[in-house]
């Protein structure tokens, strides 16, 4: 018996064939505050996914490669930083961080590496599903063509005077509470009236309280905005790689609708916050400080997220990616580090001005300092038509104000151009949740810029508009609202008929 055995092992001895595989490794030498250094792994690339097999987890932890040194590598943690030890095992993955995209990530809460975190199961698989790159190169010149198709925000002020085009990137900048996501939630909210051809919203909260978080996806899911959004979301209590990665996550969920063809618009709330988490993470990097302890590749950081907004040719499909970041300042001050970086790397920026909110002029736009470098290319031309004369009209009423405060008599034609700029500033003052379509938009601003409010009380401006424009969808929709919607543009035929509705108006609403 034993002698069979013996030469079944002999057989099984002979008959073995080694195949040795190599696996490239490294070991932790240093972890603490989520950054991993370590030793070894010398095949490893920048911006590679790196994975830690911890013993106190369950699956392996990633971490993503940030600095390649001579001797040693440092890792940014992306999972629970704490289970990682000293002496646990690294690998490569081979492959650049990305997350699956497709539109089944619609009316989710997502983390910057695609997993639901809004309580409501995992996201199901998709045939069309993407697999898109975080850190990816911008479309090239030759790739795009020029910013010709609005966006329109169903904000009156920004529709008629900061026009923002499909495509573009249009900075929000302003102090802490003057309405900058406000904004950003009301252009989300009217995409819903962009019935021809929709965009797709990704809002992206970078080191935001969940409270705020929890209520803009109320908000948006009270109004029917939420089937066509994402939301990206690394609160202020994730760690700053997370917050670092959100609005990168962002870019590439909205380049894999511009990708489709499709139109989509992506909200960084707020970059400030952003280039906060980044420095903590170059400062435990221990990269070099630069201006306000910044490292010196800030504005690059900013700069190759915000170029990945384009309009494509044709020949790509057609697409466009709008990107609107948010930046907060301290006390007005724009020429702070990262609102100047900013502002010189967007196409225009919509400036919310404290004393115009604490006035209870909102949007708090200041006209002045906002501008749009796309200009009227990105108008209708029915908000093209009425809005012309509106921005200067505006500034030199500002003007004139701050000059007049000192005198003790005035001229008839100077009352005649206060009391018409104090009629713009109370019709472009809107309400939150309260966006308008773009023909609504155009009607009221041609009630306004025609002379046909002059003789209104500037407190009944507000029940005028509201009552006006119930009038229309009551009395004229076809004639003037719905033809406006189609042409795009108020035709001799059309502008014949809100005139002739403007008067109709006029008259009801002066015997009450």
């Amino acid at each position: 018996m034993s002698r069979e055995i013996i030469e079944k092992i002999k057989k099984e001895i002979e008959g073995f064939k080694d195949k040795p595989q190599w696996e490239e490794t490294g070991i932790i030498s240093e972890v603490g505050d989520g950054i991993a250094r370590a030793i070894g792994l010398y095949g490893a690339l920048s911006q590679e996914l790196i994975y830690i097999e911890s013993a106190g987890s369950s699956g392996d932890i990633p971490a993503l490669l940030f600095n390649l040194e001579e001797s040693s590598l440092s890792l940014v943690i992306l999972g629970e930083g704490d289970e990682v030890k000293v002496g646990d095992r690294i690998k490569k993955s081979g492959k650049v961080l990305s997350i699956n995209a497709s539109e089944k990530l619609l009316g989710r809460v997502v983390d910057p590496l695609g997993r639901a975190i809004d309580g409501k199961g995992i996201i199901a698989p998709d045939e069309k599903a993407k697999d898109m790159l975080l850190e990816k190169k911008a479309p090239s010149v030759m790739e795009r063509e020029s910013v010709g198709s609005p966006l329109h925000t169903g904000i009156k002020a920004i529709d008629a005077m900061i026009p923002i085009g499909r495509g573009q990137r249009e900075l929000i900048i302003g102090d802490r509470q003057t309405g900058k996501t406000a904004v950003a939630i009301d252009a989300i909210l009217n995409q819903k009236q962009e019935e021809d051809r929709p965009v797709f919203c990704i809002y992206v909260a970078v080191g935001q309280k969940n409270s705020k978080i929890a209520k803009i996806v109320k908000n948006l899911e009270e109004n029917g905005a939420l089937k066509y959004t994402v939301i990206v979301s690394a609160p202020a209590s994730s760690s700053a790689a997370m917050q670092y990665l959100a609005p990168f996550a962002g870019a590439a969920i909205g380049e894999y609708f511009m990708e489709q063809g499709s139109d989509a618009l992506v909200i960084y709330d707020d970059l400030s916050k952003h280039a906060d988490a980044y420095r903590q993470l170059s400062l435990l990097l221990r990269r070099p400080p630069g201006r306000e302890a910044y490292p010196g590749d800030i504005f690059y950081l900013h700069s190759r997220l915000l170029e990945r907004a384009a309009k494509l040719s044709k020949e790509k499909g057609g697409g466009s990616l709008t990107a609107l970041p948010i930046v907060e300042t301290k006390l007005g001050d724009v020429s702070a580090y990262v609102p100047t970086n900013v502002i010189s790397i967007t196409d225009g920026q919509i400036y919310l001005e404290s004393s115009l909110f604490y006035q209870g002029i909102r949007p708090a736009i200041n006209v002045g300092l906002s501008v749009s470098r796309v200009g009227s290319a990105a108008q209708t031309k029915a908000i093209k038509k009425v809005a012309s004369k509106l921005r200067l009209e505006l500034a030199q009423f500002r003007e004139l104000k701050a000059f007049v405060q000192f005198a003790s008599e005035l001229d008839e034609n100077t009352k005649k151009q206060i009391k018409r700029g104090e009629l713009f500033t109370e019709v472009l003052k809107q309400g939150e949740k309260k966006p308008l379509s773009f023909d609504k938009e155009a009607v009221i601003l041609y009630a306004a810029t025609g002379g046909f409010m002059d003789d209104i009380e500037i407190s009944k401006v507000g029940e005028f508009e509201n009552k006006f424009l119930d009038f229309l969808d009551a009395m004229h929709r076809k004639t003037v609202l719905d033809a406006i919607r189609k042409s795009g543009a108020i035709d001799e035929k059309t502008e014949a008929n809100l005139k002739s509705a403007l008067e109709e108006f006029k008259a009801i609403f002066s015997k009450k």
